[in-house]
């Protein structure tokens, strides 16, 4: 008979051989001393140092840690999505593996999902020990714009340290990089109840940050994306075709009124004033974006190769 799971911890990594062993044993030593049955899936996304090494070398001492390793760097939100299906516990908790997650918070977690209820439980770093100027304020403005844009009142968005119900991860689609707005693809999945719970963040013990300012750049990218796939997803010809109708709309009264000006009051030529000009691109963007909606509505959501990941070797 298989033993109920009741926590699969998630660590996605990349180049963190030094901080492994560690973390590795923390976990371990917060589940036995909390009694949870748990997994460890570690998922190493292209490294180029040891980190593959040491996770087999573990695996043969604990059965509870399992692991994925990519052919290629692919970036966090395939590794965690590649981790979610092969989850097995009724609670899912991802981490980073460079130590800043502190596996002590796992116990805290597991029982606001388990006995609050929540749906997902983001960690907040009210403390932080990262560069002022390079990480901690331009991620407070990032937040504040993602919690203006998604409605959803979380501090921290892109904190590592989260919680999940087996369904949440179960029923989303992790893809591109959008690990930092998994509170948003849930809220859109139909999980209404999110928290969060104040957690300690730690000094980086071992190497560096992976992570580079262009993560500002391209988080407000994928928001945008995500507030129109939740929006629009499965009916983009309600954007598109409406946008197409205004604009096609505004082109053709601005024709009609230089064809009037011309005929009937013997006005100058239709092509000597520039407004006739753009009421044409007005017609010619509108009928575009008119026939990108019903594109739109052929392919939305049917690339059966969005999510095809070179998977080397696994560990189950």
């Amino acid at each position: 008979m298989t033993e109920n799971i009741q926590i699969s911890v998630v660590v996605p990594l990349l180049n963190e051989a030094e901080s492994l062993p560690e973390l590795f044993e923390w976990i371990d030593k917060v589940m036995k001393t909390n009694q949870f049955t748990y997994e460890i899936i570690a998922v190493d996304d292209g490294s180029t140092d040891d980190s593959w090494a040491v996770i087999e070398n573990f695996s043969q001492k604990n059965m509870c840690i399992k692991g994925i390793k990519f052919q290629r760097n692919y970036g966090k939100s395939p590794a965690l999505n590649e981790a979610f299906k092969m989850t097995k516990g009724d609670v899912i908790i991802t981490m980073d593996a460079d130590l800043q997650d502190s596996p002590d918070e796992i116990p805290g977690l597991y029982k606001m999902i388990t006995e609050q209820n929540f749906d997902l439980v983001s960690g907040w770093k009210q403390k932080r020990y990262d560069n002022a100027m390079t990480k901690n304020l331009p991620s407070k403005f990032f937040n504040a714009v993602a919690r203006k844009m998604s409605g959803i009142q979380l501090h921290d968005f892109n904190c590592g340290l989260k919680a999940y119900k087996k369904k949440v991860v179960k029923s989303i689609e992790v893809y591109g990089e959008m690990h930092r707005y998994i509170p948003v693809l849930a809220k859109w999945a139909g999980f209404k109840k999110i928290g969060e719970k104040v957690v300690q963040h730690q000094a980086r013990k071992y190497g560096v940050s992976k992570f580079g300012f262009d993560r500002f750049i391209n988080g407000f990218l994928d928001l945008m994306t995500i507030m129109f796939i939740g929006k629009f997803g499965k009916r983009p010809m309600h954007l598109f075709g409406l946008l197409g109708v205004l604009a096609f709309f505004i082109g053709f009264v601005i024709s009609i009124w230089l064809g009037i000006a011309k005929f009937a009051f013997n006005e100058y030529s239709m092509t000597d004033r520039p407004i006739f000009y753009i009421g044409l691109v007005m017609m010619v963007i509108g009928t575009q974006l008119f026939l990108a909606g019903f594109v739109g509505e052929l392919v939305t959501r049917n690339s059966s190769e969005r999510n095809h990941y070179l998977v080397e070797k696994k560990i189950v």
